[in-house]
């Protein structure tokens, strides 16, 4: 170690000079590539919790579809789907039709009149300017 800095005593004042200007230059350059890798490293963080929110996603959507497949291979399925879309019907059920009473007249349903609202310029202009103030019908 002495010998290093007998070695280091001995350098002229203009080689110091040199030698700090050049490790200073190295040590920016070092900072430099860390701080690109510490950026790196913060996208890629960010990236993988925006894909495991993902994958957990498509885990859920791979759960309720293995669920629905499930149902949809089973005869309860097939027992809804024969009753409700097709009005099929099992032996010994009976069937229920339900109709309109014969004298069922519909009633339309009736639409009030629009008011027509006047409004004077000085209105208009101040609606036009400051928003919907006043109350349309």
């Amino acid at each position: 170690m002495k010998d290093l800095w007998e070695k280091i005593k001995k350098i002229n004042w203009l080689n110091r000079q040199v030698i700090t200007i050049i490790v200073i230059v190295i040590l920016v350059f070092l900072m430099m590539d860390f701080n690109n890798r510490m950026t790196t490293m913060i996208r890629l963080n960010n990236d993988e919790a925006v894909l495991q929110t993902r994958i957990a996603q498509v885990q859920a959507t791979q759960v309720k579809l293995e669920d629905e497949i499930a149902y949809a291979n089973s005869d309860l399925a097939l027992e809804e789907w024969a009753r409700e879309s097709n009005r099929m019907i099992k032996e010994g059920d009976h069937p229920i039709i339900l109709l309109q009473p014969g004298d069922y007249v519909p009633q339309p349903t009736p639409i009030p009149p629009r008011e027509v609202i006047i409004r004077t310029r000085l209105e208009i202009w101040k609606e036009l300017l400051f928003g919907d103030s006043l109350p349309t019908p």
